[in-house]
């Protein structure tokens, strides 16, 4: 058996008002996620939750992003969740608020039979 990556996704997620990294950080992986369906998966004969999902978040505040609620996004799969120094913070006209931009990459990894094997 050996660890392929399969997929890599990208996506963009706004926070316009409440300056919430992880609703930003959660929308940015929904953006990612949900416009795709992996069946690549199934045909090969594995099960979807036999993935590995590793997910990146940019933001400007990485501490200010809940690992775990990220990875609740996944629907199947295992998760490992980062969060690096990234995105955006667009202050409003009088510096009273900001609209938080995240940006997401889910890499889709699966243990699969490699060709020729015995």
């Amino acid at each position: 058996m050996a660890r392929k990556r399969l997929v890599v996704e990208f996506g963009m997620g706004t926070d316009l008002h409440g300056q919430d990294y992880t609703k930003a950080a959660v929308r940015a992986l929904r953006d990612a996620l949900w416009h795709n369906s992996l069946s690549l998966v199934p045909a090969l004969g594995y099960s979807r939750d036999d993935m590995q999902v590793e997910v990146e978040i940019g933001v400007a505040r990485p501490d200010q992003v809940d690992h775990a609620v990220v990875a609740e996004v996944l629907p199947y799969g295992s998760a490992t969740v980062s969060v690096v120094k990234g995105g955006l913070d667009i202050p409003n006209d009088d510096n009273s608020n900001i609209t938080v931009v995240a940006n997401a990459a889910a890499v889709v990894y699966l243990e699969v039979d490699e060709a020729g094997a015995a």
